[in-house]
């Protein structure tokens, strides 16, 4: 038998979900409304998964899901809630949660989501997977637009320069050369960057990692 440990402060919520469950046959669900309550369950019974509602009353699933893995770090939670859940992906992964399911799942696809908990796979809804590959494909044109392009030390000390505000003649004098000569080493600048101004210079440096924060301090 397949206990399930269901933690959420909707009574409704909690029969609904415990009787779709149940209806399997091979599950059996517990209920819990507080974080207290969830704490004294796991230090005495032992859980196969466990749901957690991300806005309980007194705490919110992340939080609990976090003391419940210190008490057993071999516990599998995901979080069941009918919030937007995307932004707190990232906390998920690091606590140590197996995903989410939202509430308007239909039952099959939160049988199915349970089921995939307790072979050690990830629960993530197609958008949020969607959502991370765009993400990835993004942060990975821009590794290798930076990589693709290569500056010397006196162009990055001229966009330091720049981003601090600094006139051509000023910069000049910094770095040692001429106005003219910098204003070559400007326009070959501003074509390695595809950039046509200063402040597009600095930009696109800062967005491809060439120029950090510290660079920007006066």
């Amino acid at each position: 038998m397949i206990h399930i440990l269901l933690v959420d402060d909707h009574p409704s919520v909690m029969e609904g979900t415990k009787m779709i469950l149940e209806q399997e046959g091979d599950m059996k669900v517990f209920l819990a409304n507080s974080a207290e309550e969830v704490l004294e369950m796991v230090a005495t019974q032992s859980f196969h998964v466990m749901l957690f509602d991300f806005h309980i009353a007194d705490v919110n699933g992340i939080d609990l899901a976090e003391q419940v893995l210190r008490m057993n770090e071999e516990a599998i939670i995901l979080i069941y809630t009918g919030f937007e859940f995307n932004n707190h992906f990232n906390l998920m992964v690091e606590t140590g949660i197996f995903g989410f399911i939202p509430k308007t799942t239909t039952r099959e696809q939160l049988v199915t989501s349970v089921r995939c908990a307790l072979r050690g796979e990830v629960i993530l809804p197609f958008a949020l997977v969607k959502q991370l590959r765009r993400t990835m494909l993004s942060e990975t044109a821009a590794t290798e637009e930076q990589t693709a392009i290569q500056i010397s030390s006196n162009e990055y000390e001229i966009l330091k320069q720049i981003s601090k505000g600094k006139s051509n003649r000023e910069i000049a004098e910094i770095v040692l050369m001429g106005q003219r000569s910098l204003e070559y080493s400007l326009t070959t600048l501003f074509q390695k960057l595809n950039v046509k101004s200063r402040m597009e210079a600095v930009l696109k440096a800062k967005q491809l990692g060439i120029l950090k924060d510290s660079d920007l301090e006066a």
